[in-house]
């Protein structure tokens, strides 16, 4: 049982039996759970309670889910409050796309996992209880400083120092809202002085790309003397920047008129990469589940496909070439076969780690290509400085240099220049001394848009051919190598040249348990 105050999780649903389930289902939680079996009892509920989490049916007599969730956004209380639909029938794209425009968080479908339940509904009663203690805090905080605002109003000295030791930024603004003092929390971090940022000089402090949107607040919120709050990137003394909750709070004098303004900003870098942290595990989780539907249903297939290449191998009917491409079509459904396996065991090798010389890799990978590289008239230039012997899994890292080559010839379908570099080398910035395979194109090119986003998983330069999991992928693997892959895509002269450069350290080829265990991890 938790010790933390118990939040309300309101279920909705016309079946009493479904209702009993479902509170079975939750009573280990430890929060308090209310029953409604109809949407009218529903929305009795809520306006009486404060409710954390509904759990709805969506097909239901009179009012139907969506018509419920559309009553509960439209009250202002009611528009964060989380919302989970169960179905029992499926659910097209289309019927989900309507929920969430009506605000739901989530869908389950029928029968329902009790593990898959209480793992959901306990995320949005915590993420519930943690808001309504943060308002509580927030609250207490205005209202203190609000409080001492009035009894020190007469002292200047005695509320500076109050605000000095606050940990939030502080600051005081004319009734114009020109401001005219900072606490040293706001020097200490922004290592500014007050000439550099007196009046409205402290919004070049403020991101570039929220500089329009928060004077746009401040001047709409202070011309009507209400307190103006919005969230946005300060610049610190160091160049970066973080996350801030600004409020800032009007004082009055005895008629009633603004004399003055008292700002705060709150460090909240934490709490939304917190949020954010939470948003991408759940979209990996689906990643996931995707990707083992996927090999699971390709697995079968696969196997009749390689067993038909091996007889077909063995055939009296074949020459000694027609003998070799069928011996090479196997390897690669062997790969296949390996990256199925890798997908269903999320990447997790049960093979001990053998040398690999990449420079015999890469000349595989570019056999592979040969027709490829033919038909679309690219040239190849091979500058081997070294055998490149590493210890590791010869699959999954002709899978990384199948990806990046093959996107290279992808990228020049009217001919050009493929050049492939290998040697070793040091690392720039660590001095770690390993192994550098260096692919240069001379194609389209990358858009500087697309820098940041690259090797984002089905993030895609091909708009519909690209699935966009290829370099995700292939970053993924050489991270378990602790190496590193980046890329530079620059305009010179009248065409493009694009390098992907792949960093292997040079512990990798030193045969030792505790780098086994390493890679296998």
């Amino acid at each position: 049982m938790s010790s933390h105050p118990p939040v309300k999780i309101l279920m909705v649903d016309d079946q009493p039996g479904k209702l009993l389930s479902y509170e079975a289902i939750l009573a280990p939680l430890g929060e308090q759970l209310l029953k409604a079996t109809s949407g009218r009892e529903a929305l009795e509920y809520l306006l009486k309670t404060d409710v954390a989490v509904v759990l709805m049916d969506v097909s239901m007599p009179e009012i139907d889910g969506y018509q419920l969730a559309d009553m509960i956004r439209e009250h202002p209380r009611f528009q964060k409050t989380a919302i989970i639909f169960i179905s029992a029938v499926h659910l097209t794209d289309v019927d989900r796309l309507k929920g969430y425009e009506r605000g739901a968080v989530d869908y389950i479908s029928v029968p329902v996992i009790p593990e898959l339940l209480r793992a959901k509904v306990s995320v949005f009663a915590e993420l519930h209880r943690k808001t309504l203690q943060l308002e509580k805090l927030n609250r207490e905080l205005e209202q203190r400083v609000v409080d001492r605002t009035e009894e020190l109003r007469q002292s200047e000295s005695q509320f500076r120092s109050l605000a000095n030791s606050i940990p939030q930024l502080a600051w005081m603004a004319d009734p114009d809202a020109s401001i005219f003092w900072y606490n040293q929390r706001w020097y200490d971090y922004t290592g500014t002085t007050l000439d550099q940022i007196r009046g409205r000089a402290w919004r070049s402090l403020v991101h570039p790309d929220h500089v329009i949107e928060v004077m746009a607040g401040i001047e709409r919120c202070w011309g009507m003397d209400e307190p103006w709050e919005d969230t946005f990137p300060l610049r610190g003394k160091d160049g970066s920047y973080r996350w801030f909750l600004s409020r800032a709070l009007p004082i009055r004098d005895a008629n009633g008129s603004v004399v003055r303004w008292f700002g705060t900003n709150t460090d909240i870098t934490e709490r939304k990469q917190a949020e954010e942290a939470l948003v991408k595990a759940e979209r990996m989780a689906a990643m996931g589940r995707l990707a083992g539907i996927i090999a699971h249903e390709i697995n079968n297939p696969l196997e009749a496909i390689s067993n038909a290449f091996y007889l077909l191998r063995e055939h009296s009917s074949l020459n000694q070439d027609a003998r070799r491409y069928a011996q090479l079509a196997q390897e690669e459904l062997a790969r296949l076969a390996h990256i199925t396996k890798q997908t269903l065991g999320f990447y997790r090798e049960s093979k001990q780690v053998v040398a690999v010389p990449l420079s015999e890799l890469l000349d595989n990978v570019l056999e592979l290509q040969s027709r490829r590289l033919k038909l679309n008239g690219i040239g190849v230039e091979k500058h081997y400085q070294t055998q490149g012997l590493i210890q590791g899994f010869p699959l999954e890292l002709k899978q990384v240099f199948l990806n990046l080559i093959g996107n290279a010839v992808q990228a020049m379908p009217d001919g050009g220049r493929l050049r492939i570099r290998l040697q070793e080398c040091s690392q720039a910035g660590s001095g770690k001394q390993g192994i550098r395979v260096a692919i240069s194109d001379t194609g389209m090119g990358i858009r500087a848009e697309y820098a940041k986003r690259i090797f984002e998983p089905f993030f895609s330069t091909k708009e519909a051919k690209g699935t966009g999991l290829g370099l995700w992928i292939s970053k993924g693997i050489i991270q378990k190598y602790e190496g590193t892959i980046r890329f530079r895509s620059v305009r010179l002269g009248g065409g493009n040249v694009t390098c992907f450069s792949v960093f292997i350290p040079a512990f990798t080829a030193v045969q030792s348990p505790e780098i086994t265990a390493a890679l296998m991890a």
